[in-house]
């Protein structure tokens, strides 16, 4: 699917990902919702989540926490405080160390919550998309503080992207609980 390009397209599809990957997980029992992944004899990826998430609650608060990067960025920035979407000291060779902080923050956090709060994230990722025009959200440089990118762009990343990247891991766990 083409990635979208205006904000209806934006977030119909971003809402569409969410509900999916919310049947994946209501179609599940509690007990598999819960449960600790078991890839064994599974082919993964070789990137780092495959071993750092361990379970539904850590890729809900993965979700959550670059929505809440996003949430803040764009504050920020549209109230004319200058702020890096990713927080020092990280950049974009070095997020990987800011997702295990995201993930050993959320380590006590009950899987409801964690539920809770993507819900909530949701909503508000998605009245935010809602305040800008197609421009603002979809013209490259439109904004200093999108650098050469657009804010659609981060809007995509942090939740139809990311959803599909939660429906894939999700979908391998349904299969590994069925085994």
């Amino acid at each position: 699917m083409p990635r979208a390009t205006t904000k209806v397209d934006l977030i119909k599809t971003a809402n569409e990902r969410f509900d999916k990957m919310w049947e994946l997980v209501d179609s599940m029992t509690q007990q598999q919702q819960v449960a600790t992944f078991n890839f064994d004899g599974e082919p993964l990826g070789k990137e780092a989540h495959w071993t750092r998430d361990k379970n539904i609650r850590d890729v809900l608060v993965h979700l959550y926490e670059w929505q809440q990067l996003l949430l803040y960025w764009t504050a920020s920035n549209t109230k004319g405080e200058e702020r890096p979407f990713l927080p020092a000291p990280y950049n974009w060779k070095t997020y990987g160390a800011m997702n295990i902080g995201f993930w050993e923050k959320h380590q006590n956090t009950p899987y409801n919550k964690s539920k809770e709060m993507i819900k909530y994230s949701h909503n508000k990722v998605i009245s935010l998309i809602e305040k800008f025009t197609d421009t603002e959200l979809f013209e490259k440089k439109h904004y200093k503080w999108t650098g050469t990118s657009s804010l659609g762009q981060y809007c995509i990343s942090t939740t139809t992207s990311h959803y599909d990247w939660a429906i894939n891991k999700i979908k391998k766990h349904t299969k590994t609980c069925k085994n």
